[in-house]
């Protein structure tokens, strides 16, 4: 249950005690966020961090009315992990991973290993999602990964909640039929050990 309302949320950016309230309450939220997409504990932290950096940028632009907070900062994290992947693409060549493991001590980097072991299924899911088209993948993400209402996931991406209700009932379908033979597989392998 979230506790932080968003009225002082544009405060996070020069006030370290609002940061602090709102890094405490959302910080579990945006692990499992990024780790849903993402299978590399130091780029999950790195993107993590980078999520509430440009929380922080962008902090002025929220708009109460269009949902929570939380809301607001899954589409701020959508924004940074896509960008992302899309810097890995252009420089596939150049992208090394190495400096953000030096900044995580054992502990950390066991944590981040069991989130992403947690999250396992959830990525599973979300390869299911990848079949999608673009704005329907993002719609069921927000909505059946993240926890957002229909409506407040219509506002993250700019659509009517009336389309974003028909497009979710679409993409549950194609989804649970792209997930209907993982699921038999599996069932079969149980069945046969």
């Amino acid at each position: 249950m979230t506790t932080f309302d968003g009225r002082d949320l544009y405060r996070i950016g020069h006030d370290p005690d609002v940061f602090e309230a709102f890094y405490r309450e959302h910080l579990e939220a945006v692990q499992r966020f990024v780790a849903r997409r993402v299978d590399d504990p130091h780029q999950a932290a790195d993107l993590t961090g980078d999520v509430f950096l440009a929380a922080i940028d962008g902090a002025a632009g929220y708009q109460p009315d269009r949902g929570r907070p939380v809301a607001w900062l899954y589409g701020v994290a959508r924004n940074v992990v896509n960008a992302e992947l899309r810097r890995q693409t252009r420089e596939r060549q150049a992208v090394r991973r190495i400096a953000g493991r030096r900044l995580l001590d054992a502990d950390s980097q066991a944590r981040i290993e069991d989130r992403l072991d947690a999250e396992r299924a959830g990525r599973r899911l979300h390869a299911a999602l990848a079949e999608l088209p673009p704005q329907s993948r993002a719609l069921m993400e927000l909505v059946a990964l993240d926890g957002l209402p229909v409506t407040e996931a219509a506002a993250v991406l700019g659509v009517k909640p009336a389309t974003a209700r028909v497009r979710l009932h679409r993409s549950r379908r194609l989804v649970q039929s792209h997930l209907r033979p993982h699921e038999t597989a599996a069932l079969t392998k149980e069945a046969q050990s």
